[in-house]
């Protein structure tokens, strides 16, 4: 059976890869999302850890979540934006979400929303962007304009390899859901 949702909340984790607890970026978006969020959403907090024996960035964000939702979903697994995106997939199916809000920084969303409007391309799911008000970084700026270069390059990789390789098959041409956990 297919619960019906407005709207899937996906907050991207971020690490420096050196701090071991959630990364204060991390954690503004953490909050912005608690406040963009409702009781009738479902939340997703994707991020894995990538400092060596560090706990994944999904887990600190479910253990400083505060805000209000129907579903908490944690996502320990996606490794960068374009699995942030594969992975939330299913959680869109499952749930029939119309909407996506990929909550991330002013400086990644833009990149963000083309990854996740590709990966549920075929889904007629809207993606919309939502950012913490934040200082503007220039060198993560100018590190996005080197990704967006890649970007291409990653989304072809992804759909050769299909679903299973973090990219892919459109949910609509996928195999039926499986819910984690």
């Amino acid at each position: 059976m297919t619960a019906t949702h407005d709207r899937l909340i996906v907050v991207l984790g971020y690490s420096d890869r050196v701090v071991r607890e959630l990364h204060p970026i991390c954690a503004g978006r953490l909050a912005h999302a608690a406040t963009v969020s409702t009781e009738a959403d479902v939340v997703v907090l994707s991020g894995w850890a990538r400092a060596p024996g560090a706990r994944p960035e999904a887990d600190l964000m479910a253990d400083a979540w505060n805000g209000r939702c129907d579903e908490l979903i944690v996502d320990p697994d996606a490794r960068h934006t374009l699995g942030n995106a594969t992975n939330a997939i299913d959680d869109l199916v499952r749930t029939g979400a119309g909407t996506v809000v990929v909550v991330t920084s002013r400086w990644h969303a833009r990149r963000a929303r083309a990854i996740f409007r590709w990966a549920f391309r075929g889904v007629g799911t809207r993606v919309l962007t939502s950012s913490p008000d934040e200082q503007v970084d220039l060198r993560q700026s100018a590190l996005e304009l080197v990704r967006w270069l890649f970007l291409p390059f990653q989304l072809a990789a992804a759909t050769f390899r299909g679903r299973s390789g973090d990219g892919g098959t459109p949910p609509s041409q996928s195999a039926p859901p499986t819910p984690r956990r």
